[in-house]
């Protein structure tokens, strides 16, 4: 594995131990905040893999602009692509006042982050 693939991964890995935890919260859990992690670990993960294949990408927070880029080498990676769009938009939505997170998008944010870091670090050769 690449060091820039490495670190990547240990980004994503904190993010998804930042909205792990925040979802077992019994006393005022942050939906917003288990929302906007289960984005960014899915963004960092596309990174590693797009670090892993030697393919460049900008300043990209858009998990179906980096989903398009990743389909070059992973083709059935296109199953993925209404769960990204889904998590996408946790980049921003919920981090200022007007519009907050409830459980039910949180929960599902997080069973998607799950599944597709799951199938990302078994492409990479990493166990889930």
């Amino acid at each position: 594995m690449k060091p820039t693939t490495a670190e990547w991964i240990e980004k994503a890995e904190g993010d998804f131990s930042t909205m792990q935890r925040e979802s077992r919260a019994r006393k005022s859990p942050n939906y917003d905040a288990i929302c906007f992690h289960a984005q960014q670990c899915a963004e960092k993960y596309l990174k590693a893999r797009l670090a892993e294949a030697d393919i460049q990408f900008g300043k990209v927070h858009d998990l179906v602009t980096l989903l398009d880029q990743v389909l070059a080498i992973q083709t059935d990676w296109e199953v993925f692509r209404e769960d990204l769009a889904y998590l996408s938009d946790f980049a921003v939505s919920f981090r200022y006042p007007g519009e907050s997170a409830d459980k039910k998008s949180a929960f599902d944010a997080v069973k998607r982050c799950r599944f597709f870091r799951k199938i990302v670090r078994n492409s990479i050769g990493l166990s889930a």
